[in-house]
């Protein structure tokens, strides 16, 4: 047997890594390019926007988009636990496409470094520089982003591990001099990746696929804290938790049949208890799994969460009341 083709690790459903150090990714890596949608009327197009790291991201915006009327502007971070899918994955494609074409907005899906190419921090970092470019002037001067954005109404969003990085990204922002002059409307997190150590809800259960997940994070994240890091669990010891999250609103959407759900409706308990931002709502979605939106954008279930989004970033924030604040089902 070809020794370089000895597998030494394989974490499933995401890679495969081999003896001599080489991998495969086992998902997330086919190819669809930008263009125009004649299924949503949604037209993409790449831009370079962090050179030094190689860092790209494709814009969308509807067609019909006029530059009379501009669109609340989303940050957008994919998911795939660090290790796979980009911009380009055929499968985030499309359900970007349903979800700009419901939402009406302009968005940018940041295509990130990944593990285990580029350990992390990596992909906080490009996340981090690629909110540092959509607020500077050089984003202002991109011709869709000036043609048809918002930039008094920005919002970050994500799914998975991309939904994670939004947390950390406006907890950043609460401390970095960037937050004095940049007000986020609101982040729309959706199945969001949080993990911990100590199994809770419905993980305590199912041994199982808690030891999975685990696996999952132990393979991005060499840490001794394992998956109470505070990367992975903001609440855990020595984690900085959610006071003083730097953005007005905040939607929480989860799954039923999420492992990930309890942590997500946990992460949305703690930020009504903080007090922070103005509304928090939440949504939970009978009788579907993590990112079934992705994999199938086209299912009614699907097509309420792109609802659920697009009331959110097309409200007008200041108006929302106390009410918000409770659990809101689909």
């Amino acid at each position: 047997m070809d020794s370089s083709k000895e597998v030494s690790l394989e974490i499933f459903p995401y890679i495969r890594v081999f003896k001599d150090g080489n991998f495969e990714r086992l998902a997330g890596f086919e190819i669809m390019p930008p263009g125009l949608d004649p299924k949503t009327g949604v037209e993409s197009k790449d831009i370079i926007i962090l050179p030094d790291a190689g860092v790209s991201a494709r814009i969308y915006r509807p067609s019909s988009a006029s530059t009379t009327t501009k669109l609340p502007l989303v940050l957008y971070f994919h998911g795939g636990a660090f290790i796979i899918s980009s911009i380009a994955d055929p499968k985030y494609h499309s359900s970007l496409n349903a979800l700009v074409a419901e939402c009406n907005i302009v968005l940018v899906s940041v295509d990130y470094r990944r593990v285990p190419e580029h350990p992390l921090p990596a992909a906080y970092d490009d996340s981090w520089a690629a909110l540092q470019w959509i607020t500077s002037e050089e984003a202002r001067g991109e011709p869709w982003l000036r043609d048809h954005a918002d930039f008094d109404r920005l919002f970050l969003a994500g799914d998975s591990g991309g939904a994670n990085m939004s947390h950390h990204l406006a907890m950043r922002l609460r401390d970095d001099v960037l937050g004095k002059r940049v007000k986020l409307s609101g982040i729309g997190m959706v199945q969001p990746y949080f993990w911990g150590e100590k199994p809770i809800g419905a993980e305590v259960a199912d041994p199982g696929r808690k030891a999975w997940v685990d696996s999952w994070w132990r393979f991005v994240c060499v840490s001794d804290k394992g998956c109470d890091d505070p990367l992975i669990n903001p609440f855990a010891v020595g984690a900085a938790g959610v006071e003083g999250l730097a953005c007005k609103n905040v939607l929480v959407i989860v799954s039923e049949k999420d492992i990930l759900r309890d942590r997500g409706r946990v992460y949305y308990e703690k930020l009504v208890e903080s007090g922070g931002p103005a509304a928090v709502e939440f949504m939970e979605i009978e009788g579907v799994d993590h990112v079934f939106h992705i994999f199938d954008p086209s299912c009614e279930e699907a097509k309420r969460l792109f609802k659920r989004v697009a009331s959110f970033v097309n409200s007008d924030g200041d108006d929302r009341k106390e009410g918000d604040r409770n659990v809101k089902g689909a």
